[in-house]
């Protein structure tokens, strides 16, 4: 079982069982793998197991009857959950948390029965009807009394199954039998109930002589032998699906009747097989059974040919019951067979592959018994031939044609197209699918290996190009599996190489992802990005609703072609996208977190939040069946959510440099104090060594080397699931390290984001409001005006005007220092990011030695290379040890 399989499956039980909070399903998930053994335990405690339930059980007897009902139908798994289910009966914590969890169910069960109980008006005991409703009460009851009696379960079944089917192949209606072969009992070969041989009158047997009482009997059991009823034997009624019975007359002699009933069983089992034929015949329940049933019509007919010169020589009275009794000895063993075969496919609702198992399960079952295993295996053999025509079908050509829907595959109507449009839709995933019903055991093992083989040709056959493979050779069902096996490794050898070769070397897998997808995405084309965000920077500031995507188009366009990224031939699929959220709520969303926080950001209105461009800004890339099953929907939006992380990284780092450069202009002016600007100098300087650290761990130490090994590994890939994962554990492995999935990782980080932004923008504002003077640069001594040079009044003037603008702009800037302003703004923004910081650290201290994420190691050493917050972080764990510990009793 796949890591993927225990988490989906863990989560399924902890929902079902309503468990909530703790520590959540990957606590379960670690100890499942840990103790996983690689041999199966159940098929040896299997007995003791159904044992130790049924002493458990209040009524063991039920329990015992519907495990022998579940066995008769060859019901998969059943052995291990019964294994299952004695293992709870040994853990009373588990066993009573069940039975709470089982009431508060029935007690929600309850509740929401009263609610929906008032719909219906119960009439009071008082309340009296009329003769004329409680006529008509009794015609509606009649009517539906006669209709349900007509109607025959079989014509029920095959309706519900021609219904299905026919709903699957809509455009070719499955055929049907016409009315009067069912509406016809006498050509079934069974009994008729209520009808005799003849019309003479029948002697009572009791007053013959022995020899004349075993010449009639002889007479009825070859009549009872081939489905007729006899004058002294009579076939009974059937009720459901029992074995057929019989009466004899009682005035038979007690020995002639001992012999008679040992000779009964070869007609019942005649009687279970005849049926079994004539239903199974029909279309509806599928070619598999048709051709099981068609072997065994050649059985019956050998049988009926035994009948026949057995009936010759009793016409010749050269038959005696006890000649009968030795003659039919090799066909009873033969029937009783045959007739197990037909209640346990009926009992178990057989079709298809799973007829396919109840019959290999059998064939394995009788060894030791040569005649039987061999019987088993004819009839194996013969059902087989319908299916392998569809599995050899699949397998070299990439084609489902199971109108019947009993092949181990099946297909699902999706559209390739919605893969590039719905993170969701998951074509390769769903288009085809296993059915586990439906997979013979004797294919379990290469079931996988079957569904991948027919959906590498079936890609590729899409395209337009025909595939038929070169090791095709008929499969036939042998008790030697190896036989098949090798022929299926043959047939997915051939498509996966096939498949591989068709994306890597005509479509340019490769190409798109290391010329397209790296360059853009993972902002690996740094020359392009200058030109694009000094190009848009302006539109990008803008509120999401005011930006202009043709604009935005264009400008894209524009820096593609004057970087260097004009030389890829795939830079036209590059396009742009405005993601309706921020990052933090679409990581959130995809990685359906549980947490309280998602909760409420999913169930927010979008519309309440308030974008810009550069929170909301994405590429986005157009990609083409069939590179788009790897590079999907799914693994763009994983791009998106790295990109968006940089993009706004790459966004501070440039604000912060900007407040670089306007805090040069800012030097030049002469305030009374101006130590406090030393603070936001070192405190800018802070920020840019965190934000410029940030992007060369991810850039540096995260993507490039995993990239290199995403490269080797698509290298020695051997088949299109081997690229899949290789590219998925990529992307798993640069979101994770990226800090984008932990939730309290990126919560902080966008704090420290959130506050590097808003210094930024008080710095540019207060750098703004200290360009005053540029006011008295209309008027200079140097200059003049038009009307000549400066008088000296005008100088007077000037020079008056200009005294008093420095000492407005000096008291300015003094009331913001005087006023606590601009100070106490910069001494908070330092606060609030030492603090987040500190946070941040911590917590990557805490990932890094509890989950082993060495690699965030790499972030601390980074921030903290000299040791500034060493001795602050050690203050940190020391404290939180100090709340783990707990409290020592006195002495």
């Amino acid at each position: 079982m796949s890591e993927f399989r225990i988490h989906h499956d863990v989560n399924e039980l902890l929902s079902l069982l309503r468990v909530h909070g703790g520590e959540g399903a990957e606590v379960y998930i670690d100890l499942l793998q840990k103790n996983r053994t690689p041999y199966v335990t159940t098929t040896v405690s299997a007995h003791s197991a159904k044992v130790k339930i049924a002493e458990f059980s209040r009524t063991p007897e039920d329990f015992l009857k519907k495990y022998d009902e579940l066995k008769s139908k060859n019901t998969r798994h059943l052995d291990s959950l019964v294994y299952l289910l004695s293992k709870l009966t040994e853990d009373k914590e588990t066993l009573q948390y069940l039975q709470q969890n089982a009431k508060e169910r029935a007690e929600l069960a309850g509740n929401a029965a009263t609610s929906g109980s008032t719909n219906f008006s119960i009439p009071s005991s008082t309340s009296k009807i009329s003769l004329q409703e409680l006529e008509e009460l009794r015609k509606q009851l009649g009517s539906v009394t006669a209709n349900s009696s007509v109607q025959q379960p079989l014509e029920l079944t095959r309706k519900i199954l021609r219904d299905k089917q026919n709903k699957k192949n809509s455009g070719q209606p499955i055929p049907v039998f016409p009315s009067w072969v069912y509406d016809r009992p006498a050509l079934i070969g069974d009994f008729l109930i209520g009808t005799s041989l003849s019309t003479d009158t029948t002697v009572p047997i009791g007053t013959l002589p022995l020899a004349s009482q075993e010449s009639m009997i002889v007479e009825d059991l070859l009549y009872i032998l081939i489905g007729v009823d006899g004058r002294y034997i009579t076939a009974q009624p059937l009720v459901g699906r029992q074995n057929r019975a019989f009466s004899v007359d009682p005035n038979l002699d007690l020995s002639i009747k001992e012999l008679v009933t040992r000779i009964l069983p070869v007609a019942s089992s005649y009687s279970a097989v005849t049926r079994f034929v004539e239903e199974k015949s029909s279309f509806e329940y599928g070619q598999v059974n048709h051709a099981l049933a068609a072997a065994m019509r050649t059985l019956i007919k050998e049988y009926m040919i035994l009948i026949t010169q057995l009936e010759h020589l009793q016409r010749q009275g050269l038959l005696s019951l006890q000649k009968l009794w030795f003659y039919i000895q090799p066909t009873m063993r033969t029937l009783e067979i045959l007739a197990s075969l037909a209640t346990s496919v009926d009992k178990g609702e057989c079709m298809g592959g799973s007829t396919l198992s109840l019959l290999h399960d059998k064939t394995f079952n009788y060894t030791g018994d040569s005649q039987a295993q061999e019987l088993c295996l004819y009839l194996t053999k013969a059902a087989s031939v319908p299916y392998f025509e569809i599995l050899e079908k699949w397998i070299y050509r990439g084609i489902i044609n199971d109108p019947y829907s009993e092949f181990m595959v099946e297909e699902h109507e999706l559209q390739k197209e919605k893969i590039q449009e719905d993170y969701n839709d998951k074509y390769w995933d769903q288009r085809y699918t296993v059915v586990q019903q439906q997979i013979p055991s004797f294919l379990q093992k290469m079931a996988d290996k079957i569904l991948s083989t027919g959906k590498y040709l079936n890609v590729v056959r899409e395209c337009g190009r025909d595939v038929t493979c070169p090791v095709a050779k008929e499969v036939i069902y042998t008790l030697k599996e190896r036989a098949y096996v090798e022929q299926i490794e043959k047939a997915y050898n051939y498509a996966s190489k096939v498949l591989l070769d068709f994306l890597m070397e005509e479509k340019g897998l490769v190409a798109h992802l290391s010329r397209s997808i790296k360059h853009y995405f993972l902002m690996d084309q740094g020359d392009f990005f200058v030109h694009f965000m000094d190009l848009t920077e302006e539109e990008l500031k803008k509120p999401v609703d005011d930006i202009i995507t043709t604009r935005l188009e264009a400008l894209l366009e524009l820096a593609l072609r004057m970087s260097t990224a004009n030389t890829d031939p795939f830079k036209d699929d590059l396009k742009i996208d405005l993601m309706p959220h921020d990052l933090i709520t679409q990581l959130l969303r995809v990685l359906a977190i549980e947490t309280k926080q998602e909760k409420a950001i999913i169930s927010a209105d979008p519309t309440e939040l308030t974008l810009s461009g550069l929170e909301a800004f994405s590429f986005d890339y157009i990609v083409k069946w069939p590179l788009s099953l790897i590079i999907n929907r799914k693994a763009l939006t994983r791009y998106q959510m790295l990109f968006r992380h940089m993009f706004y990284c790459k966004h501070v780092e440039r604000q912060l440099c900007n407040v670089w450069i306007s805090n040069k202009t800012a030097k030049q002016f002469s305030l009374h104090s101006a130590k406090w600007f030393a603070g936001a100098f070192t405190l800018r300087q802070r920020m840019l060594n965190f934000v410029q650290n940030i992007q060369y761990y991810m850039m540096f130490e995260v993507m490039e080397p995993t990239w290199h090994i995403l490269e080797k590994n698509l290298k020695s890939a051997s088949n299109i699931d081997d690229v899949l994962s290789h590219h998925t554990s990529f992307l798993d492995n640069c979101l994770k390290d990226c800090m984008l999935t932990n939730p309290e990782l990126l919560k902080i980080f966008s704090k420290l984001m959130s506050v590097c932004v808003m210094f930024t923008n008080c710095m540019q504002r207060f750098t703004q409001s200290m360009k005053l003077d540029n006011e008295m640069d209309r008027l200079t001594l140097e200059h003049g005006t038009m009307l000549g040079p400066p008088t000296g009044e005008e100088c007077a003037e000037e020079t008056a005007k200009k005294q008093l603008t420095n000492k407005l702009l000096a008291e300015h800037a003094d009331n913001l220092h005087l006023t606590s302003g601009f100070e106490a703004a910069i001494n908070k923004f330092d606060s609030n990011f030492s603090t987040h910081l500190l946070d941040l650290l911590d917590k990557l201290s805490i990932y890094s030695t509890n989950d082993c994420e060495h690699s965030m190691l790499n972030i601390i050493y980074r921030l903290d290379f000299n040791g500034f917050y060493t001795e602050r972080l050690e203050h940190m764990s020391a404290e939180r040890s100090q709340k783990a510990a707990p409290l020592l009793p006195r002495l």
